[in-house]
């Protein structure tokens, strides 16, 4: 015979110098958010929330609400995307407070405040700084690249490091692009544009000419990289997925004194040509366990743009699996029984 589920009523009473407009949405999207991802009743009168249901629902509910109330007081925004990762964080039952990773603060730029909004970014950036190289190794949206950049970018302004190297692998940099017209710069300027692009949100876009032409900040192909070392450098390799071994054993090889290194990719996106192996692949085997070294891994969960794409990467990865284990089905031989 099944047991009834306790259940519990509780109230939240939210300080009266809270904004409760901006504690519960425009037209309450928040309280519902709250009530369709979790069976509980919640009223609201005034500045007191009530909360009926399961015992477990009301508590984590109840914690859910205090997480955005604290967002809320420290000065921050509040979106329904701010709640909905809130609630993973609740639901995830981890020790970490979303309101102190979704209130970690990197850099603010013309308004703007850049942050991690997972706790699996928050443990990125964490990693970035108690590590000299880091590799961050997840799907498109992740915020793996951008996160590393405004630490880049931070470091710089703290004069933690004199400059910024930003690096990606012209995957056709053979035959193909010796076609497009133009100088070199003009045929590798769109391998770079998205580490421009991303600059230009961080930076006043004034000063970043400046600050190339005095040599502050360098973004250049990876081949540009061989045969220096680079000291006191805030450096990040991007789509390292499309580097061969023996270019990303040339580029970890270049790191200098005073200096970071943060390499990102995405390991279900190569693009090298004949197949040849990802120098990201094999990094992994050949570094795995290395002292003052890190391999930090998102997923689907963190993806940070318009939520439908995290719902497409996720779908991906089911599919991938879905393929891998019937390739694996097909390749074994069925065990022939022995006669007696």
């Amino acid at each position: 015979m099944s047991q009834t589920p306790l259940t519990t009523k509780h109230t939240l009473v939210v300080p009266s110098s809270v904004d409760m407009v901006a504690v519960l949405g425009p037209a309450d999207v928040h309280l519902d958010l709250l009530e369709d991802l979790f069976d509980v009743a919640v009223h609201v009168r005034g500045n007191r929330i009530s909360m009926s249901g399961e015992i477990h629902q009301v508590a984590a509910v109840e914690k859910a609400l205090s997480e955005v109330v604290t967002i809320v007081r420290s000065g921050h925004g509040i979106t329904p995307e701010t709640v909905e990762r809130i609630i993973a964080m609740v639901k995830a039952e981890d020790d970490a407070r979303p309101a102190d990773v979704l209130g970690h603060h990197i850099l603010t730029n013309r308004g703007r405040t850049i942050r991690p909004k997972t706790l699996n970014q928050k443990k990125y950036v964490d990693a970035i700084d108690n590590h000299t190289i880091t590799f961050g190794i997840g799907p498109a949206g992740t915020g793996k690249t951008y996160l590393a950049m405004a630490k880049a970018v931070q470091a710089l302004q703290r004069q933690e490091v004199s400059r910024i190297i930003l690096t990606r692998p012209a995957v056709e940099a053979g035959e193909r692009l010796g076609f497009l017209p133009g100088t070199l710069t003009e045929k590798i300027d769109p391998y770079l544009r998205p580490l421009y692009d991303a600059l230009h949100d961080m930076m006043d876009p004034e000063t970043i000419p400046r600050l190339m032409t005095a040599g502050t900040i360098e973004v250049a192909p990876l081949a540009y990289m061989r045969g220096r070392t680079l000291n006191e450098a805030f450096v990040i390799l991007d789509e390292a997925q499309n580097t061969s071994p023996e270019q990303m054993k040339m580029f970890l090889t270049r790191l200098g004194f005073g200096s970071k290194m943060v390499v990102t990719g995405d390991t279900t996106q190569i693009d090298l040509p004949g197949g040849m192996r990802s120098g990201l692949r094999v990094v992994e085997q050949i570094l795995e366990g290395v002292e003052d070294l890190s391999f930090h891994r998102l997923d689907s969960d963190d993806v940070v743009r318009h939520r439908l794409v995290g719902r497409i990467v996720a779908a991906y990865d089911e599919h991938d699996a879905r393929r891998e284990a019937a390739t694996a089905a097909e390749v074994t031989p069925p065990v022939k029984e022995k006669r007696p």
